[in-house]
């Protein structure tokens, strides 16, 4: 396992150095759009790279997906899940809430997550049953509930699930429940684990958004399911990650979205 953590922190870090020079001096006119609702930037593409070398350099047979191309050997039961950088649109306004998100499945499930905020300097990684770490030091999530939460809220590019995501923040802020997105699923997921906000609800979730972070709240004692309270898995449509304090709100609030 510490070879898989050795590697994913590697590619992860390679990468950082080649996109915070990009940062400083990105020229938003240099965007493509991917659809009607997602941006991609060459940055996306020279991070991928960087990471699946090095993964691939480490572990040739092994599986990658990732958000922008990946890979295609679906014989090994590794699987390693990419989102080169999470918040693409904040890294294009020079917003430092970006994040590159690296998780590695064997058989479906996810035994380790990284998620890393260079602007921030924030190092957040987590392995199956050994908890999760932010800059090598222990985090937990909070224990706060009623009005003091703090909710998050991301969705999927399609319309319908953009339209769920606004009924959620509606449907919240009416509650007195505070409501805010930040753009980065992979931050907001870290965020909840080291207790800075209480919960993130995304629906249309992809798994290269999320499979990293979802395992680092796991392993901070928080709670991750899907719309349903089905545990999150990676087929799952959609996650909501929290505290575990306020998840049955959350339920009771998406149920007819």
């Amino acid at each position: 396992m510490e070879t898989f953590k050795k590697t994913a922190l590697k590619a992860a870090e390679l990468s950082a150095k080649k996109l915070i020079n990009i940062y400083n001096n990105f020229e938003r006119s240099s965007i493509k759009m991917k659809s009607s609702h997602e941006i991609i930037t060459s940055a996306d593409l020279l991070s991928e790279k960087i990471i699946i070398s090095e993964i691939k350099k480490n572990f040739p047979k092994h599986h990658i997906l990732s958000e922008e191309t990946g890979d295609n050997n679906k014989k090994s039961d590794y699987l390693w899940i990419i989102d080169p950088i999470d918040g693409t649109t904040n890294f294009s306004m020079k917003n430092p809430l970006w994040a590159i998100s690296i998780a590695l499945a064997y058989k479906n499930e996810i035994i380790l997550g990284v998620v890393f905020a260079p602007i921030l300097k924030e190092v957040y990684v987590a392995q199956k049953n050994k908890g999760s770490f932010l800059n090598n030091k222990k985090i937990k999530v909070s224990k706060i509930k009623g009005e003091k939460v703090l909710n998050t809220f991301c969705h999927g590019s399609k319309t319908e699930n953009i339209k769920k995501a606004i009924k959620y923040y509606n449907k919240q802020k009416l509650n007195n429940f505070d409501c805010r997105q930040l753009g980065s699923a992979s931050i907001e997921l870290a965020y909840v684990a080291c207790g800075r906000i209480e919960s993130i609800t995304i629906p249309g979730a992809h798994s290269w958004d999320v499979a990293a972070g979802a395992l680092i709240v796991k392993e901070a004692n928080g709670k991750v399911s899907d719309f349903k309270n089905k545990n999150w898995d990676l087929s799952s449509k959609d996650i909501i990650a929290s505290n575990g304090l306020v998840h049955q709100q959350i339920i009771d609030t998406v149920k007819n979205l």
